[in-house]
């Protein structure tokens, strides 16, 4: 199977080193942004089969990227899947992530066997 290609956007080192440790073994090629504006410039210079997307950070938040990536998108075309990513477990917080035009929502920590049912779901095949 390709590597698939994942942009990370968390701007908490902890999180991302973690993140990054579970999906590397599971085939993914990972890019990290720090903050949603530099999730967008990364999505303007490559594709990605899928990004994963903390809502709360410094510069530009989850949501705001998100709808960003979106209108990117809208006027090239395609679609990439966003998870959105948080500590919030309100029902009000995954229907920001979904009206933000986000595809899915996890909650922190990050769990690999909740990640997998989620991708599978979005039609992504990864490796165990």
């Amino acid at each position: 199977m390709n590597e698939l290609s994942l942009l990370l956007v968390e701007d908490n080192i902890l999180n991302q080193k973690l993140i990054f440790l579970n999906l590397v073994k599971h085939g993914f090629k990972i890019d990290v942004a720090n903050n949603g504006l530099e999730a967008v410039e990364k999505f303007k210079e490559r594709k990605y089969n899928l990004i994963l997307m903390d809502l709360m950070m410094p510069v530009m938040d989850g949501l705001e990227a998100t709808k960003h990536i979106r209108h990117i998108e809208l006027i090239n075309g395609g679609h990439t899947p966003i998870v959105g990513l948080t500590a919030n477990t309100y029902d009000a917080d995954r229907e920001k992530c979904l009206a933000s035009g986000m595809d899915e929502f996890m909650t922190k920590p990050f769990d690999i066997e909740i990640f997998q049912e989620i991708i599978k779901e979005l039609g992504i095949e990864i490796n165990s």
